[in-house]
């Protein structure tokens, strides 16, 4: 798969699944799990035990899966997940070195940035998206319209704290996607093994974002005929 069709789907889902699980069968679990209820996207944080063969296992078992790898704080840590079939990186933090090191490897990046001047340096250091993180516990939809406001042109993803309350709101405030984690797989249906309850999860976070894309075609359109 092509960058440009790497970031196509991360565009298309609107949804990336963050699975950060305590083991490699449970990680392994819950990635199958978000994909079968229509998440084809999903991040497989190093702090994963044996994270470079969960995403290895993954890249080669499930059929259309977008696998990456997250929690990427170094380049010598994003060669060995490219080399084990990672298919794009992402980080908490906004890390220089790692985002060269992509752009290099022509692999997409995103970067986690918090504050305006970091979301502007990670976009200039040639980020394919920046994520937000943590978003909610500045304001979530309101923080994330604020910086959509000063910076329209930047892709930025949503991320940390993200819940199906917020979830279309913050669409709709200018996120391309949304980074969502115990929201969409939560331990007790890991623990259970509950398949089908992750899947439904899965299915409302992409209705959500749908929701959210369609309410913001219809502002945009009002808008230009107003104009």
């Amino acid at each position: 798969m092509t960058k440009q069709e790497v970031r196509a789907w991360i565009e298309e889902t609107g949804v990336i699944a963050a699975v950060r699980e305590r083991s490699r069968e449970n990680a392994l679990f819950a990635a199958e799990a978000v994909c079968q209820g229509g998440i084809p996207v999903v991040e497989i944080a190093l702090t994963v035990p044996q994270a470079t063969m969960v995403i290895s296992q993954l890249a080669k078992s499930v059929p259309g899966i977008v696998v990456g790898a997250g929690s990427v704080t170094r380049p010598d840590a994003a060669r060995q997940c490219l080399d084990a079939g990672a298919q794009f990186l992402t980080s908490d933090g906004f890390h220089p070195a790692v985002i060269e090191f992509a752009a290099k490897q022509n692999a997409v990046v995103i970067p986690g940035t918090l504050t305006p001047t970091e979301v502007i340096s990670a976009w200039e250091t040639n980020a394919d998206f920046v994520k937000v993180v943590p978003c909610a516990q500045l304001g979530g939809p309101a923080y994330i319209a604020s910086l959509h406001a000063m910076f329209p042109d930047i892709p930025l993803i949503a991320s940390g704290g993200v819940d199906q309350l917020s979830a279309s709101k913050l669409v709709l405030a200018g996120a391309i996607a949304l980074g969502v984690g115990r929201e969409l797989i939560p331990r007790e249906a890991i623990q259970h093994r509950q398949s089908a309850r992750i899947g439904e999860l899965a299915r409302r976070f992409l209705d959500f974002v749908k929701s959210g894309k369609a309410h913001l075609a219809a502002y945009t359109r009002r808008s230009s005929q107003g104009d």
